[in-house]
């Protein structure tokens, strides 16, 4: 993204008859060290070290965090334990997760925006008002995507070293997991919500389980719905998995209505499953696996909790 200096704009705007209010960060100073970013709505010119930093995206947060990079401006939303101090109010909150508030951004002119899959679509707009940045993760290549976003988020902070040694803590981490993947049987991915259960496969959300840590799937053919394919109790005990892996979806949104994983997958029919026969459902963090949904720390932690309860007995 190129900006003609201020200047040769409001010269040419003067000659049309007709003045036009720039984005601040077009009439910066054009001396100003930029770098250009390639991300997935194109290319971006943004500052290096840029100063006030906007996410709405709590994957980029988590990277962000874990790189000692201060954050400005975040979304309300409900935040995992590690990131819990974003939800008070010495951060500014400027929207919500999917939904900016442009005239906060707008009064507080960022020098940096991350924007991500739930806020993808208002990238156009918000790249008027400062240099915005889409850093959304690929489902179907998941853990080459968060490296490949973190490594954006060092190279523009100068963090490249850090970065490096988030990585190498993954990579040993995933290693672990592929090491024993193959003697743990088959796995079956469940989102709970309202009483209902759906199911997740290789290439989806959760889909990284299978493509990435080589856990065995219960079942192949699974439609990757933004939150699942919906199943029956009957659909799981015919599947009948050597574990589950259960996401409360309802806790992750901060809801407290309704029925809980546990007591969702408490009944007759998944009682007769090997899961639940041998102990083997596994309840995890919710907001780190729903609402965070990558970051470099987070799938570090994601990652060493998962190999620790798969490998309990």
């Amino acid at each position: 993204m190129t900006f003609k200096p201020f200047g040769l704009t409001l010269a040419a705007t003067l000659i049309a008859g007709a003045l036009v209010t720039l984005p601040a960060y077009a009439q910066s100073d054009a001396s100003k060290s930029t770098i250009t970013i390639t991300h997935a709505q194109g290319t971006t010119e943004v500052p290096v070290n840029p100063q006030k930093v906007f996410t709405y995206d709590l994957a980029a947060l988590d990277t962000l965090d874990a790189l000692g990079i201060e954050v400005d401006g975040v979304p309300a939303a409900v935040y995992p334990e590690h990131l819990s101090k974003y939800a008070g109010d010495d951060y500014e909150k400027i929207g919500s997760l999917f939904e900016p508030d442009y005239e906060a951004v707008n009064a507080a002119q960022p020098d940096l925006i991350i924007v991500a899959a739930r806020s993808s679509t208002a990238y156009e707009e918000l790249s008027k008002i400062a240099p915005t940045i889409d850093l959304s993760n690929a489902w179907d290549n998941f853990v080459p995507s968060i490296k490949a976003n973190s490594e954006i988020i060092g190279e523009i902070f100068s963090k490249q070293d850090e970065v490096a040694a988030l990585e190498a803590e993954l990579d040993a981490k995933i290693a672990s997991v592929q090491a024993k993947a193959a003697d743990l049987g088959s796995v079956f991915i469940v989102l709970t919500s309202g009483g209902k259960v759906t199911a997740y496969g290789p290439g989806s959300r959760f889909g990284f389980v299978h493509d990435t840590l080589g856990l065995t799937p219960a079942i192949e053919d699974v439609d990757a719905a933004t939150h699942g394919e919906a199943i029956s109790f009957e659909f799981i005990l015919e599947t009948s998995p050597d574990w589950i892996i259960a996401i409360d979806r309802d806790a992750g949104v901060g809801s407290t209505d309704g029925a809980s994983a546990r007591q969702t997958l408490d009944n007759a029919l998944v009682h007769e499953t090997n899961a639940w026969k041998n102990d083997r459902i596994v309840y995890i963090d919710p907001v780190r696996w729903y609402i965070v949904n990558g970051g470099l720390a987070n799938l570090n932690a994601i990652a060493g909790n998962l190999d620790a309860a798969l490998t309990a007995e």
